[in-house]
């Protein structure tokens, strides 16, 4: 049996999920009436979405919202639990999924869990969106480590759950603390382009003053782009930090050309080409720095990724961006059973999973 995340983790807002107030208003206004006309309907849900090749996430998150969410509000106020009334069973955190493969249902009184419909397949739909597009591109790396960078992206709050997907998905670091809150880790991240400006443009000055606060901490990593001259900056900061130095970190502008491929003829120069790739490690490899890194980002996905790797392109790790957080494995819940009896619209039926877990 493996573990699931305690509910405390989430810290979810109990007493507004409760009330309803991060529910569509009709699962809300379907509760009050049935709990108006004292219609208890004893029903079976499942849930699911619709494409092949996903990887589950957020099951843990809805589950917790079941477990400190269901339940009814009594006349006085008190909250009358109800997840000792119903019977969940689920698939796990990370576990590949199909096209309307149930990965969690949901048996008992319909009125103790109507009101959460909406938060929990939205805990499902979002971090299986960010841990499917992750796996995909881990996959399409070949195990080179991928680092999740999407965090300017989307609002800060979902930066914890959105962290832990792409941890179980195999990314092997995130840039913020949050992302990395709920197993206990720490944000990873580069020499940005703001500390070399403070620096006034002098990558090495500013990866020098970065080595020596934080090298120890962390894996140095600087950008080399600043002044578009990604070979030159390369070396210079390799000499600078020596041993001190684990990788560089190509991000050039899609709309420019770096200047070592002036001259160049070609339709794709521009950006972290691969040509530009090449010629960085062509050059720290003569300069005698084998082993500093080449991290690859600015516009990176899994496509692209894969047709690097099948070009043999010398990068040894991805920053990837928001890619990650596209596409979509919207989920549904349907009632498919109603006091013991077949109740499913039509298109839709009882679709039972060997594979499912009882959630005690």
């Amino acid at each position: 049996m493996r573990e699931r995340l305690e509910a405390s983790v989430f810290r979810l807002p109990v007493e507004r999920i409760r009330d309803g107030y991060y529910s569509d208003a009709y699962f809300n206004t379907t509760r009050a009436l049935l709990l108006e006309r004292e219609l208890h309907p004893q029903v079976l849900m499942q849930v699911f979405q619709k494409r092949d090749g996903a990887r589950l996430g957020g099951i843990d998150e809805a589950i917790a919202v079941l477990r400190e969410c269901s339940g009814v509000r009594e006349a006085d106020g008190s909250w009358r639990a109800g997840w000792d009334e119903l019977v969940v069973e689920a698939l796990y955190e990370g576990e590949e999924i199909g096209a309307r493969e149930v990965a969690l249902t949901i048996s008992g009184d319909y009125t103790l869990f109507a009101h959460l419909e909406t938060v929990y397949l939205g805990c499902m739909t979002r971090r299986t969106g960010v841990m499917s597009n992750v796996a995909r591109t881990v996959a399409a790396a070949r195990e080179k480590p991928i680092f999740y960078f999407p965090a300017r992206h989307e609002h800060w709050l979902v930066q914890t759950g959105d962290g832990w997907a792409a941890h179980v998905a195999g990314a092997i670091g995130v840039s913020t603390d949050a992302q990395a809150s709920w197993w206990g880790g720490r944000g990873i991240g580069t020499v940005p382009h703001a500390l070399i400006a403070a620096y006034g443009g002098d990558t090495v000055r500013a990866a020098e003053a970065f080595a020596e606060r934080y090298h120890d901490e962390m894996n140095v990593t600087v950008l080399v782009d600043f002044v578009n001259d990604s070979v030159g900056t390369a070396v210079e900061v390799a000499r600078a930090l020596g041993p001190r130095l684990w990788g560089v970190r190509l991000d050039t502008s899609e709309d420019l050309v770096d200047v070592a491929l002036a001259g160049r003829r070609g339709d794709a120069l521009a950006g972290v080409s691969p040509e530009l790739v090449r010629v960085v490690r062509d050059a720290l490899d003569a300069a005698g720095f084998g082993d500093v890194r080449i991290v690859a980002s600015g516009g990176f996905d899994a496509e692209r990724i894969k047709r690097y790797e099948r070009e043999g392109i010398p990068v040894d790790a991805y920053g990837v961006g928001s890619s990650l957080l596209r596409g979509g494995h919207d989920f549904t819940a349907d009632i498919v059973e109603v006091d013991g009896r077949p109740r499913a619209k039509v298109g839709r039926a009882r679709w039972p999973n060997p594979r499912l877990q009882p959630v005690p």
